[in-house]
């Protein structure tokens, strides 16, 4: 069953469970994980008189870093995804769908030591089966869930001014865009298909406001947000890319130059 999630910016998010087999699959990579780093460890040439000397207290450390440190710093430092997520291809996430923080992550692994270590993963099981999310009960403390994780297609953005909108554009002045506000303008456009609907409006509209802010005169007659977003963005591309060709061709007329100054004649530029 998938649902929807607004996120940050607006975004939609098509969520969908992840089965209890897939869930169950990525959690045996993670412990063959874990027993290959294991053997690495206790393969290492420590001194013994060393481990005889604090034995006990090694081994808790030993236990609580794979256990819970480890998981945790992993969760956190992917955004939900372990080695074994990643092969089976699901993700860790917050009820409201965004990515999981150190906490969300820190109280997985810390009740996972119980639900999934020391009763065997029975309680994980039994929690799971019990909703239509498959959530453990480190999931319903964390907050979060486990989800597919489906790379969307994006789907190629049209940087070409409407009909309507291209003498206006074309003779417009457009002063310097700052590199950032370009981008996630450009950005907003790939992603617009996506977003709900008041918020594409919201954010389509506040993008509009700031490019205005270098663009003049305004729109001879009113235009949507969008339109006049790519209007812009798409010009000035064109007028990138006409100066960078432009300096290339001087660049080569130069050169072409200096290749035919006769012998003897040293080359101005060194």
């Amino acid at each position: 069953m998938e649902e929807q999630h607004v996120i940050g910016e607006g975004v939609v998010l098509d969520t969908r469970p992840a089965s209890f087999l897939t869930r169950g699959l990525a959690f045996t990579i993670d412990v063959l994980v874990l027993v290959v780093l294991f053997i690495i460890v206790a393969n290492l040439p420590i001194d013994s008189i060393f481990l005889s000397q604090f034995s006990d207290a090694f081994a808790i450390l030993a236990v609580v870093f794979a256990l819970v440190i480890l998981p945790a710093t992993v969760e956190t430092l992917t955004r939900g995804r372990s080695l074994g997520k990643y092969a089976m291809g699901i993700q860790i996430i917050r009820d409201d769908g965004g990515p999981v923080g150190s906490r969300q992550a820190f109280i997985r692994a810390l009740v996972g030591v119980g639900e999934l270590w020391l009763t065997s993963g029975v309680v994980a099981i039994g929690s799971a089966v019990l909703n239509n999310k498959g959530k453990r009960l480190g999931d319903f403390l964390a907050g979060t869930y486990a989800v597919r994780v489906r790379v969307p297609k994006t789907p190629p953005v049209n940087l070409a001014p409407p009909s309507h909108l291209v003498n206006w554009i074309t003779n417009a002045e457009i002063g310097k865009l700052p590199d950032g506000l370009a981008l996630s303008a450009r950005q907003f456009l790939a992603r617009s298909a996506t977003m709900h609907p008041g918020s594409r409006q919201s954010t389509g509209e506040e993008y509009m406001r700031q490019l205005s802010q270098y663009v003049a005169p305004a729109p001879p007659v009113p235009v949507h947000p969008e339109d006049y977003i790519v209007s812009v963005i798409a010009e000035r591309a064109r007028r990138e890319a006409s100066l960078e060709s432009q300096r290339l061709d001087r660049a080569s007329h130069v050169r072409e130059r200096l290749e035919r100054l006769p012998v003897g004649i040293s080359n101005p530029e060194n």
